[in-house]
């Protein structure tokens, strides 16, 4: 275990609590000390319930480990059960209650409660939350799912194809527009949905699942382990295809095709619904060509995002990742279609120095990479879970379909239009006209948004900086003269100290944000090679001329 100030995922506990909050008339029992009970935040904080989510907490205290805490269980669930009358419930420990080996499920069973209790065990020092949540799912099905009703020789030549859409959960990237987005895109194509689960379904939801001709999967983390079982068990085929950008949605209607028999050929031309192709064919477009791009996130999100950005938006993909370590097979499959070694971390640090070493001019991640981007100076959208309460958003923002296309090309495109607008407002920053002028979406200095707060301000000379350089690395150390740095390195003769001249700084500042760490480092690294101590305009002229050809 390791000290971390961020995680990609919680313990599997929180999945669990995931889809518990995400269904109606069940109830989880989590047995916790006191001090476990912290995820209530996340729903009405993060996602903005307007309910706390259906969990009672044991909340045993250092105290009552002197008793019988079995006891303490027992009667928690039980006082749970009279007072929400759920149709099913879930009985489960959180990592700390594991310890104590109080064993939930044998306890809820000796009960005898007049509902179907599901007993979850969530091996929290192995494995994380997505992988609790698809296994809570898969528990719930497996103990509510009944024979199927309906078998297909059963149904009348006028009855539609049905589906049950897998894998929507609360605190899901976008979820709720998504399960929009695609059941409009199954009507359209003649498809009714039977069921969509775990988010909005029900115990009596749950059992109607083997009714439907086949399961569309959104999220393989959340539902692909259900859905493996309702096909062994059921004859249920399952979609592959998650239709995030214009080409997989083309995808994943082929695929219904497939299974259904059904002609859909109408829906495959996006109609005026997807805007994004026109976009990629217009002069505009070309801006954005060949953009440097890392990607990270959950694998389903993180194996689309490099779809469309290389595909779609004309992108280079330098960088592929994600924490989703079930699937992480997938996304070295994926990598290796863009010449890129996939990065399977859950450790942010880790992902931080990847960013650095890709030198991108435009990152797509989660929540933490929007914060490695910021103090990078890169511009960013947020692609996956988890995320802040800014990317549950009041208004309909899918990531799916034609109409999720279009979302990510406002979502994608803006970070770079505005990192342009930012640079080109700073490069005329001293022409008289636009001299007051900061870029309209920050505010500088405590001044009125959009505006100085001291017309008369001056812009301060840049101080020389110091860098330490050997071979081909390039160190930054604070300013400092070059005197300073040489004196501490007296012992080292292969290290050059170098320093930038002040026309030269002056120089890389006029280099666009998004790109001047790249440009700084070539430089660096041109003159380290060539034991120049002195960067000057004709040494980053020399270096520029040098890495481009």
């Amino acid at each position: 275990m390791k000290l971390t100030l961020w995680t990609y995922e919680g313990p599997p506990h929180i999945g669990a609590m995931r889809i518990a909050n995400s269904l109606d008339d069940v109830h989880y029992v989590l047995h916790a000390p006191q001090g476990d009970t912290y995820a209530d935040l996340l729903f009405t904080m993060i996602e903005r319930n307007q309910k706390r989510p259906p969990v009672t907490y044991t909340t045993f205290q250092a105290r009552d480990l002197g008793g019988d805490t079995a006891e303490l269980f027992k009667s928690s669930a039980t006082a749970a059960f009279e007072r929400f009358q759920p149709k099913a419930m879930l009985v489960g420990a959180s990592c700390t209650a594991e310890l104590i080996q109080d064993d939930p499920g044998g306890l809820a069973k000796t009960l005898g409660l007049p509902v179907p209790v599901i007993p979850l065990e969530l091996p929290a020092y192995q494995r994380k939350e997505n992988w609790g949540a698809a296994e809570t799912f898969y528990q719930l099905v497996r103990t509510l799912a009944r024979s199927s009703a309906t078998t297909a020789d059963e149904k009348t030549a006028s009855e539609r194809p049905t589906c049950n859409i897998l894998g929507p959960t609360s605190l899901g990237f976008r979820n709720r527009d998504d399960v929009m987005e695609v059941t409009r895109l199954l009507r359209e194509i003649g498809i009714a949905v039977n069921v969509t689960a775990p988010l909005g379904a029900c115990p009596a939801a749950i059992a109607r699942l083997p009714d439907a001709d086949f399961n569309v999967v959104l999220y393989p983390e959340i539902a692909e382990t259900t859905a493996r079982w309702l096909e062994r068990t059921h004859k249920q085929p399952f979609t592959k295809t998650v239709p995030i950008g214009v080409g997989a949605t083309f995808d994943f209607i082929r695929e219904i095709e497939a299974i259904t028999g059904i002609d859909a050929s109408h829906l495959r031309t996006g109609g005026e619904r997807a805007r994004l192709p026109w976009y990629s064919r217009s002069v505009d477009s070309t801006y954005f060509t060949g953009k440097r791009v890392f990607i990270f996130g959950d694998a389903t999100h993180a194996i689309a995002a490099a779809r469309v950005s290389a595909e779609e938006f004309g992108f280079e993909v330098v960088g592929l990742g994600t924490y989703s370590r079930e699937l992480a097979r997938d996304v070295r499959k994926a990598a290796e279609n863009y010449g890129v070694e996939a990065l399977i971390s859950d450790d942010y640090l880790e992902v931080e120095r990847a960013i650095e070493a890709a030198s991108p001019e435009l990152v797509l991640g989660t929540q933490m990479e929007r914060h490695i981007a910021k103090r990078m100076g890169l511009p960013c959208a947020v692609i996956s879970a988890p995320v802040h309460v800014q990317d549950f958003p009041a208004r309909y923002a899918p990531q799916m379909g034609f109409e999720g296309a279009n979302v990510l090309f406002d979502t994608w495109v803006h970070p770079l239009m505005m990192g342009l607008e930012e640079h080109l407002l700073g490069l005329f920053k001293d022409d008289f006209e636009f001299n007051d002028t900061n870029p309209s979406h920050l505010a500088h200095g405590g001044g009125v948004v959009g505006h100085a707060a001291n017309d008369d301000a001056v812009t301060p000379e840049p101080q020389p900086t110091a860098i330490v350089t050997s071979g081909s690395a390039a160190a930054a150390i604070a300013p400092a003269t070059a005197v300073h740095v040489e004196d501490a390195l007296d012992a080292d003769a292969d290290v050059v100290a170098t320093t930038w001249a002040a026309d030269a700084e002056l120089e890389l500042k006029k280099i666009p944000f998004f790109v001047r760490g790249k440009a700084r480092r070539n430089t660096e690294t041109f003159a380290a090679e060539r034991g120049i101590s002195l960067i000057t305009l004709e040494t980053l002229y020399d270096a520029k001329s040098h890495f481009a050809r």
